[in-house]
This record gives C-alpha cells, structure tokens and sequence, in this order.
C-alpha cells in the first residue's frame, strides 16, 4: 500500500499510536494484545529481537483479528518479510530504510514502515513503496527537524516519531504542531515483564495524554 492509500487508513484510526512490544514473549501475546485492544490501541508491533517473534506475531493476529494490524519491527532482511508474510503479519517496520525490504514488502502487500532520518532517505523510501515513514530516533529528529521535512514531503506522506516519545501531552503537542501523524511507543509503554495491570495504567496515560496534545 502507498503512501497516498495508507495516509487514507490512517486518518481513519482513533488512536493513531503504535504500541512497539520489544521483549514480549508467546506466553504473554495474547494477554498484552488484548489489553492494549480494550486501552484503543490497534496498531501492534513485535521486534524480531524479542523471543519467538513469529510465534507472538502469530497469536496477536490470531487474539486482534479484523480489530487492528499486527506485525514485525527490527526487519532487516528479505528473509525476514517473508517469514512475517508467512505467519499472518500484517506490517513491516525497520529502523533503517533499506529499500530491498521495502520493496519486498510492498510485493507481499504488507504496510512498509521503514525508519528515516533525512530528506534523500525519505524521499527513497516513499519512491520504493513505503506506506509512511518512521522517524527514528526521536531523540535527534526534533520537531524542528520533524517541521523541516513536512516541509518537503509530499502532504500525504504519514510521518510517525519513534524513540523517546513519553505519555506527555506537551512534547506530543509539539511534534504533532511540526507535522506528526501519530508514534511509535517503546519503553514507556511496554517493557518486558510488566504486568496487564500496569500496561493498562500506562496505555491510558498515553492515551490520554494523545486527546490532551489536541487541545492544548
């Protein structure tokens, strides 16, 4: 899917917010999706650096079903696109912006979510097939830096931040002022071994604090 077609998709979410599950384990899948579903959120991610990445993939499809999309983060490889088209999973997110893997995703009609951090690296990346663009790591790629390539892509390109992105309705306001589409949430939402009670506690403050960033 394109970047023009997802930006569609996009707009239609309540909450635009990926919940990026690095650690997760099978034994844990089914009840870490289910309370993010019940928290809002719909957009799953599994790092294939986790333990038994396809097989959590796998039973988050499975737990999500037609209520969100599932897929892999740290995907580096063809190889690995494949084993992810493989399994049910429905998206491919990399940190980097190789475009073999996006190009081999685009091909098995999964959601291409490479990682960029520049202009030449976004602009490859949408050309090759991406559906929207991670900008990765946030820690670097500031909202004046976020406004800065709004300012040259194309309006539809969907630019998520991802890195450092915490449940403060202030610094999404700013990024979401800069142009930002939604993000990516990694250790302040999910680490391993957290229980279902805390990643409901902080799936709410994020979600909260996402309402919050409109209106401030």
């Amino acid at each position: 899917m394109n970047y023009q077609s997802f930006d569609h998709r996009w707009q239609q979410c309540t909450l635009p917010l990926i919940a990026i599950l690095r650690g997760v384990t099978p034994s844990e899948a089914e009840g870490v999706a289910r309370t993010l579903l019940e928290c809002g959120f719909t957009w799953l991610e599994v790092p294939l650096n986790s333990p038994d990445p396809l097989e959590s993939i796998a039973i988050m499809r499975q737990t999500v079903g037609d209520s969100g999309y599932v897929g892999a983060g740290t995907v580096l490889t063809e190889h690995q696109v494949h084993q992810v088209a493989e399994i049910g999973g429905q998206m491919i997110i990399s940190p980097n912006a190789s475009l073999s893997v996006i190009r081999a995703t685009c091909e098995l009609g999964l959601l291409s979510l490479p990682g960029v951090a520049t202009p030449g690296e976004a602009f490859a990346a949408l050309r090759a097939g991406a559906s929207a663009l991670k900008l990765f790591p946030a820690e670097l790629i500031t909202p004046a830096v976020t406004k800065a390539l709004r300012a040259v892509l194309p309006r539809e390109a969907v630019c998520l931040p991802v890195g450092g992105i915490g449940a403060d309705a202030a610094q999404m306001h700013t990024y979401l002022q800069a142009g930002a589409g939604g993000f990516g949430l990694g250790g302040g939402l999910y680490q391993p071994g957290i229980s279902l009670t805390a990643l409901r506690e902080r799936a709410l403050a994020y979600k909260a604090a996402w309402y919050q960033a409109h209106i401030l």
